[in-house]
């Protein structure tokens, strides 16, 4: 029996696309052999690559002026590979809205004089700071930002104007909402939250920022090296590539990232709806900042959180437990996560509430 996955990931794929993959995986497009066993040079695979960049390019409305890349290292690598590309004068802004943009920020650090311009940590990172406010540099070579907080459930509700480049870390929010890919230089995400297995990261950068590396950037990690050669410069992850294209193919038989972004804010409104008339449950974000992605709420005490979790995953709802950082639950409602199964999680807190207020 398949179970409602709340992981904050590797998180639930769509059923659909796992079936699919479950059909193709001894013989993909009558090769005789796995997709985990074709070589990356061979054309069945580069037809992939090409496939699954047209899909993403088309799912985001992503301008020719800009790259997209298949890359290794998970979102965390890119934490130094931004720097290593873009910080020409040595300095950049940061601003620090949760775990993941603290661990950029300490990443950037050691490449040249990053600055934290603005920080929601007084607050345990409940909100975002007005971006009209923050004290941009203009001497900044790029204005780093996480878009969605996937620890602490918060996401910008309006992105930053600024002069310089405007890089993104949208590894947990990417292809649930709108979002025009020209007001960034850099977007990047790993594909283990809302796209495929862990393995891919998914680079979109304007391709006059990938010109001039810094000379002491290691070639795998020079965005130019991987866009001249398509993403193929060495052996990608073909399994979770080929699984994206897949994801992106679901996507566009739903409507876009336009519907599904209806179909988001309508779970997420559920929850939240259901949280905030709660007297048992709460929710410490700001009702602004929410995110629609990752949705952390306590119980009155630590105990009852426990037993909450244990029950649940009983239950068939399993990965509620919060980050170490938080305490709690956190219910992740990525893309792949079905209205029925935010229903039934809302089911199982009436019925733990009845039984434990």
């Amino acid at each position: 029996m398949r179970v409602y996955n709340f992981s904050a990931g590797p998180s639930m794929l769509p059923l659909e696309v796992l079936e699919e993959a479950q059909k193709e995986l001894l013989d993909f497009a009558g090769t005789g052999m796995s997709v985990c066993e074709i070589s990356h040079r061979d054309k069945a695979f580069s037809a992939i690559v090409e496939e699954a960049e047209a899909n993403l390019r088309g799912l985001l409305n992503i301008p020719e002026e800009y790259c997209v890349l298949f890359v290794q290292g998970g979102a965390s690598q890119q934490f130094a590979a931004v720097p290593l590309n873009l910080m020409h004068t040595g300095k950049a802004d940061y601003v620090v809205t949760g775990n993941f943009a603290k661990k950029a920020w300490q990443e950037g650090k050691i490449f040249g004089e990053a600055r934290c311009v603005a920080s929601s940590e007084d607050k345990t990172y409940t909100y975002i700071p007005d971006v009209k406010t923050i004290p941009f540099n203009d001497d900044a070579d790029y204005v780093h930002i996480c878009s969605n907080n996937t620890i602490f459930g918060t996401r910008y509700v309006e992105f930053p104007e600024v002069k310089a480049p405007l890089v993104a870390d949208m590894s947990s929010e990417i292809l649930s909402r709108e979002i025009d890919v020209k007001k960034f230089g850099v977007i990047y995400a790993g594909a283990q939250k809302n796209v495929a297995p862990a393995g891919v990261t998914i680079v979109i950068a304007r391709r006059d920022l990938i010109e001039n590396p810094l000379p002491q950037c290691p070639t795998m990690l020079k965005w130019k090296t991987q866009a001249d050669n398509g993403s193929l410069y060495n052996t990608p992850p073909c399994f979770a590539i080929y699984m994206a294209n897949l994801v992106f193919r679901h996507l566009k038989k739903l409507g876009g990232v336009k519907e599904i972004n209806k179909i988001n804010e309508y779970k997420a409104g559920l929850l939240y709806d259901f949280i905030d008339n709660s007297k048992f449950y709460t929710n410490s974000v700001e009702k602004k900042y929410r995110s629609i992605m990752n949705v952390p709420f306590v119980t009155p005490d630590k105990e009852l959180d426990a037993k909450f979790v244990s029950e649940a995953k009983a239950a068939g709802l399993v990965s509620l437990k919060g980050h170490r950082l938080v305490g709690g639950m956190r219910a992740s409602i990525y893309n792949a996560m079905p209205v029925e199964g935010v229903q039934a999680l809302i089911a199982f807190m009436k019925k733990f509430e009845k039984e434990n207020a």
